[in-house]
């Protein structure tokens, strides 16, 4: 199923789905001078979360603020997906969590293993999310294209976009 159609039928499962898909996005805090950050996502669905393993000498750590809201955003060209989720960011290690995302990847960021002193997670509470979803069809494109091109009153229908609040 082409994320036009899933996210039309199910947009959290699209979500999930599409998360599964994208190994990393780009993640920021509002309101900071900090550009968004590439990073890799540890998703926890029963809890509405985003976790992140990160350094603490990082700039996206030392930007948080308590309450801080940050935003999460994926692109999967070959999927015709496109999400960007907002939340809470806050940093918290969770050794129960960092057991369980722990991988042969994140050790060869941090030496120290998951004692280093450096290592912590970041935990995204989410509170809304904006999908989009495009039918990826080249046929369905270039039909919606010349349409558009032949009437003034006219724009492209390539895509669905809906908004999930958790």
């Amino acid at each position: 199923m082409n994320a036009y159609a899933a996210i039309t039928e199910d947009p959290r499962e699209a979500l999930k789905d599409g998360l599964e898909k994208v190994r990393a996005g780009m993640l920021g805090v509002q309101g900071s001078a900090q550009h968004m950050q590439p990073m890799t996502h540890f998703a926890d669905w029963p809890q509405n979360r985003l976790w992140f393993l990160t350094s603490k000498d990082t700039d996206l750590v030392r930007s948080l603020t308590p309450g801080a809201r940050a935003h999460f955003c994926v692109m999967d060209e070959k999927h015709g997906f496109d999400a960007c989720l907002a939340g809470h960011l806050a940093e918290d290690l969770n050794r129960a969590k960092l057991d369980e995302y722990w991988s042969p990847v994140a050790a060869a960021w941090f030496k120290g293993g998951k004692e280093d002193p450096m290592l912590t997670m970041l935990r995204l509470n989410l509170v809304d999310a904006a999908l989009w979803g495009s039918t990826g069809n080249p046929v369905k494109f270039g039909f919606e294209v010349l349409k558009a091109n032949l009437s003034k009153d006219e724009t492209p229908d390539l895509g669905v976009h809906r908004v999930l609040t958790f």
